[in-house]
């Protein structure tokens, strides 16, 4: 009998050859734990976090209860200024006053929030002492409310300390922060699911955010009856985000490939790489875009369809909230930052805008020619799912189909034609390019790695579908 320790040694090679064979990682270009090329060591271990989630028509009558379920005396109503005026808000009140919470609103929220949008947020939160909060809105005020939560709850902190690096510090969260009820009204962000918040770094004009498990939302409350008041364009632009949530997290470099291993679990980031639960979620949630997202936007009284994508939103967001993004979004964030004079139809703010959806998506038939051969068969499946007929594809071929699948998909749905369209010119690609190099939080997690002039390439190619 062999001595315990030779034992052990045995029992660890063992997992470590078994670690990648199941279906989901057993990609062409998957590779046994150890060692990176860069000789740094590779991660072995991924972690699911998710909000408490609560899905039901009428739900949103519920929040009142939930507050005083959690002792709470003090609370903070987060919206924006288009929302407040509608019904969902006021059901959400009408609940604080049946269940006697005391609540203060902030309905300042900026859609496609900026860090300046964020400070004033988290003045109002400093200065109201609140002990729990509601965000009431799509994903710009979720993660305005997170952000608010956040750093109230740090009062010493510089606002840079929880930013991702480069840009900021991304120094793990240990304060403990008050509970946070994330009310969706859109079917795109997932972000009552996520420990994620995005804001515009205005002085560099980019997108960047912070990301820690610590910031999710205590409760996601997933109520249909909200998206009945969501224009054709918002539906369409929401429903392009949980589309390239599904198609980036199923296709992110395997979690056992992301280096460097963290030294303390604290430090594993809240974006891993793919693993085999998150790509359950992230199919899934594919299926229910390809099978409702047109009806959805086609029929606004289609509630069938309206309550299926809102649920696919929080299913994509608990696929992509633990394997992460990577060049849709990466690429998508200089293409908000860097707007010009565009203003997409059926969104009612005062400052020219590029929902993030629509920023997300104009990139995906070429970024996804561009990684299909470190995982054809992902690809591939990806555009059956989206009704390609794959059955007489070469491996080869696994990009240019699902290219061709999405712009189908897309041009259905009435997207604008490229990049051109909404006011860039190749004159622009050094700026997109240079806003896209910091946001290495997702970018690394492409499966495969890109040079500027890779970069370049792909904008290029993105400036008409």
């Amino acid at each position: 009998m062999a001595a315990p320790r030779d034992r052990v040694a045995h029992l660890l090679r063992q997992l470590q050859r078994a670690a990648c064979q199941c279906p989901s990682h057993s990609h062409t270009y998957s590779q046994a734990p150890g060692l990176s090329p860069s000789g740094k060591t590779t991660d072995y271990a991924f972690e699911m976090a998710v909000s408490n989630i609560r899905y039901g028509a009428g739900v949103t009558k519920e929040v009142g209860m939930d507050l005083q379920n959690m002792g709470a005396k003090n609370v903070c109503l987060m919206t924006d200024k288009n929302l407040s005026q509608l019904p969902p808000v006021q059901t959400v009140m009408d609940s604080f006053v049946k269940n006697s919470i005391n609540f203060k609103v902030y309905d300042n929220v900026r859609v496609e929030p900026t860090d300046r949008s964020f400070m004033e947020a988290i003045e109002f939160a400093r200065r109201g002492a609140f002990d729990a909060y509601v965000a009431m809105g799509g994903g710009s005020t979720i993660d305005t409310c997170k952000a608010a939560n956040l750093y109230a709850s740090s009062p010493d902190s510089d606002f840079l300390d929880y930013v991702n690096a480069p840009i900021g510090k991304g120094k793990p969260v240990t304060v403990p922060l008050k509970p946070l009820i994330a009310v969706p009204t859109t079917s795109g962000t997932g972000s009552e699911t996520t420990g994620v918040a995005i804001f515009d770094y205005e002085r560099l004009k980019v997108k960047t955010g912070i990301a820690s498990r610590a910031i999710k939302p205590t409760l996601g409350l997933i109520d249909p009856l909200h998206t009945l008041y969501m224009p054709e364009r918002v539906i369409a632009n929401s429903g392009f985000d949980v589309l390239c949530h599904a198609l980036e997290s199923y296709t992110a470099l395997p979690y056992h490939m992301r280096s460097p291993c963290p030294a303390n679990p604290i430090s594993r980031p809240a974006y891993q790489g793919s693993n085999p639960i998150s790509d359950i979620w992230a199919v899934h949630a594919l299926r229910i875009v390809a099978k409702y997202l047109k009806r959805a936007v086609r029929n606004p009284d289609d509630l069938e369809a309206r309550s299926n994508m809102h649920l696919a939103s929080a299913f994509a967001g608990i696929g992509f909230g633990n394997a992460g993004v990577h060049l849709c979004h990466g690429m998508s964030y200089p293409i908000s930052g860097l707007v010009k004079t565009y203003k997409a139809k059926d969104y009612n703010v005062d400052h020219p805008l590029v929902p993030h959806g629509l920023s997300v998506v104009l990139t995906s038939p070429a970024v996804f020619t561009f990684t299909a051969q470190m995982s054809p068969e992902h690809h591939l499946e990806m555009a059956e799912i989206l009704g390609a007929d794959t059955r007489t594809a070469r491996i080869p071929d696994a990009g240019p189909v699902l290219a061709d699948t999405l712009r189908k998909f897309l041009f259905d749905l009435d997207v604008d034609d490229g990049l051109a369209a909404i006011g860039y010119s190749k004159a622009d690609i050094p700026a997109l390019v240079k806003g896209t190099l910091p946001q290495e939080r997702v970018t690394k997690l492409a499966p495969r790695p890109q040079s500027e002039e890779d970069l370049s390439a792909l904008f290029e190619a993105s400036m008409k579908l």
